[in-house]
């Protein structure tokens, strides 16, 4: 039963890999034979992803392997998390495969942009799947290369180019970072399997080289995910057409939590690393959440916003909060993709307005008042959810959550709102903290026995989680209270600092030097580079 599900499940990638083939000898203007090929592979990707979740439910997590011993170097695990990944890839893939054949029409090399698109999907799937560190490693790398080709589609485009080299850059250097940590963890726990690596973890085993391994694939994930200060290269990318932009959100740039969510049980032998990735990744969630609201394109907006949703994703991962990083990436993904391939509408129709009224600016009372109505939501809905059963980190990222819910709360509680958005913003604020705890109960139960809980923090934990929550409390009483403050001329020099995100990608572009920017030899050359 487990090769058949397993078989079946493996009939997604492959198609994909078949719709690859066959953009080859079709891949220019309005392919029809590379369009129904991509079509087909993506249903097959979605209706196989879906027999992995039967596969899992009727056999429980599994791991298949080809071949005995040493030569077992293809092997596939099934379990909650690659079945619950593979969903998500299959079904965006899916989506962004139909999407791309409307807004490509008329691309001299719509059929090789198709195939292309299609390959990295099943590498992305192959990623999720991986049942031991030899696929994992290889569907990494490869998933990353075959994304640069579609990075460089518009080589003609300076823009795309400078981005597409220093995203190959940050991803070599997370290439490197993972083969380190899979040699150390190969090497320290003698197997190349997955799951018999967890296991060990799971049981306490702390092998030498198992510090640094978790050190490294930290540093893979930051790589992975565009985390300051080498998240410049995913601002940049919106010269690349837009299914590429959505295709990101489907196991790509949130390949780096998925790492570290795969290897949850390494991690929490190592609290040091976890302290630096809650650092690392908050102040990247804040930077990107200050930076989108100061740009002036849409889509460079939603690219700052993925970066902040990813440091976020990522200090979840280091306050060792795994089932709820999981939901984070569904949830993100979706709505993101969705985003960004409906970025050109919704333009259209804002644009097709008639301009608002008066804005209602809240004042320093209403900001006060919002944040304690939400706060005493939350506390309410806690104990009706009894806070004993929930970890001292989920708590306080909950209440994180709620300063964003205050946020909007403080807007209907302005003295100028109408009754209408003051009760459409209390419903939010009921409905957002009792789908966090639901959200989190559900979460936890699913991946219970494939995950770790959270254990209990020590010393070092108290001080970074209260850090945490007054870190996003302060940014978001502040931002509440920026109408107010919006006229003093710092308030002009901060929005140019941020709309710069700090200028770290600046410090990149200088470190690099001409490399970036000097232009492609050829178009074909750009897109096989």
């Amino acid at each position: 039963m487990q090769l058949a599900f397993t078989l079946l499940t493996l009939a997604g990638p492959l198609a994909l890999v078949a719709a690859f083939a066959v953009s080859r000898r079709d891949p220019g203007l309005r392919p029809a034979t590379t369009h129904l090929a991509a079509v087909v592979a993506g249903t097959v990707s979605l209706v196989a992803a879906i027999s992995g979740l039967a596969g899992l439910l009727f056999a429980g997590p599994f791991t298949w392997a080809a071949g005995s011993g040493a030569l077992q170097i293809f092997s596939l695990r099934l379990d909650v998390l690659s079945i619950t990944m593979l969903l998500l890839v299959s079904f965006i893939g899916s989506v962004v495969l139909h999407y791309s054949r409307n807004y490509l029409d008329g691309d001299p090399q719509q059929g090789r942009f198709t195939g292309w698109l299609c390959l990295t999907l099943a590498a992305v799937m192959l990623l999720v799947l991986a049942g031991n560190l030899v696929l994992l490693v290889a569907a990494w790398i490869c998933t990353s290369l075959f994304l640069h080709n579609l990075l460089l589609h518009f080589s003609q485009r300076a823009g795309a180019v400078r981005a597409g080299r220093k995203k190959f850059i940050v991803a070599r250097l997370g290439d490197a970072a993972l083969l380190f940590a899979v040699l150390l963890l190969g090497a320290g726990y003698g197997t190349i399997d997955i799951a018999e690596i967890l296991s060990a973890a799971r049981d306490g085993l702390v092998p030498g080289g198992s510090l640094w391994a978790a050190g490294f694939l930290a540093l893979a994930a930051i790589l992975k995910s565009a985390q300051f200060p080498t998240h410049g290269w995913l601002t940049e990318v919106m010269e690349t057409p837009t299914p590429v932009s959505a295709l990101l959100h489907a196991g790509v740039i949130n390949a780096g939590g998925f790492l570290l969510i795969r290897f949850a049980d390494v991690m929490l032998l190592a609290p040091g690393v976890l302290a630096g990735l809650v650092m690392v990744g908050g102040f990247t969630a804040l930077l990107g959440g200050l930076a989108m609201l100061a740009q002036p394109a849409v889509k460079t907006s939603l690219a700052w916003s993925t970066i902040a949703q990813m440091g976020f994703m990522i200090m979840q991962c280091g306050l060792a909060l795994f089932p709820l990083a999981l939901l984070h990436i569904v949830a993100h993904s979706l709505y993101k993709a969705h985003a960004f391939l409906n970025s050109g509408t919704a333009v259209d129709a804002v644009a097709s307005l008639k301009r608002p009224g008066p804005i209602a600016i809240p004042s320093g009372k209403a900001v006060v008042r919002s944040f304690a109505i939400a706060l005493a939501i939350y506390a309410l809905i806690g104990f009706a959810f009894s806070y004993d059963t929930k970890s001292p980190q989920a708590i306080a990222l909950g209440a994180i959550l709620v300063f964003g819910v205050a946020y909007l709360l403080a807007q209907g509680l302005a003295d100028a709102a109408p009754r209408a958005l003051t009760r459409r913003m209390a419903v939010y604020a009921l409905v957002t903290s009792l789908s966090y705890f639901l959200l989190h109960t559900v979460a936890s139960w699913m991946t219970s026995g494939t995950l770790p809980p959270a254990p209990d923090p020590g010393p070092l934990e108290w001080v970074l989680i209260v850090l945490a929550v007054a870190s996003f409390g302060f940014v978001a009483f502040a931002q509440a209270l920026f109408p107010l403050w919006s006229d003093h001329p710092a308030a002009a020099g901060l929005r140019v600092h941020l709309s710069n995100g700090l200028y770290a990608n600046a410090v990149f572009d200088r470190l690099i030097g001409n490399w970036s920017t000097r232009p492609l030899l050829s178009a074909n050359q750009g897109n096989d580079q």
